[in-house]
């Protein structure tokens, strides 16, 4: 718990000073590459978390995984290193990420289907999200072969649940007490 509020004072610093500076939106994309790398491989995350693994060598990976990136965003990886908090970095960068998109107003839809999105099928549900939200809604396709059909539309703290799986759960719920 410490941990994540740590890393969210982290990414409130950051964005400040992105934000100062007119850079919020470079350092975004940079904190999603950096969360969507460290999310996707296993042995890099287990060296930021090695207690046993060099700063030095840890700084000199990271520098060559993530080589484009903004001064800022390298400043905030030597910043971790000093501080003895490169274990927090993947948390800082979703904080970013998820603090970036409050400050513009930009909410997630997470939609679960069977098969990935289509095109236009994606563009319906991000109609219909800006539609219940009234913000700028952006989506994130999960593909989950259970549901069997359907999806399952979550914004915020909003579920709704139009899945072929909840739908025979449901049926097998109203057999079961009859």
């Amino acid at each position: 718990m410490a941990g994540a509020r740590a890393a969210v004072r982290y990414a409130k610093a950051i964005l400040s000073l992105a934000s100062d500076k007119n850079i919020a939106e470079v350092v975004n994309n940079d904190m999603k590459l950096i969360a969507t790398t460290i999310a996707g491989n296993k042995d890099l995350n287990s060296m930021l978390q090695s207690p046993v693994v060099k700063s030095s060598n840890k700084k000199a990976v990271l520098l060559e995984v993530f080589k484009g990136s903004n001064a800022m965003t390298t400043t905030m990886i030597d910043t971790l290193i000093t501080n003895r908090r490169l274990a927090l970095l993947n948390d800082v960068a979703t904080s970013y990420n998820r603090l970036y998109d409050e400050l513009k107003g930009i909410q997630i839809a997470q939609v679960t289907t069977a098969i990935p999105l289509t095109d236009d099928l994606k563009v319906k549900v991000l109609a219909k999200a800006k539609e219940l939200t009234g913000k700028d809604v952006e989506v994130n396709n999960i593909v989950d072969a259970e549901i069997l059909g359907g999806f399952i539309l979550r914004v915020g703290d909003k579920q709704y649940n139009a899945s072929i799986g909840n739908k025979l759960n449901k049926l097998k719920r109203e057999f079961t007490l009859n």
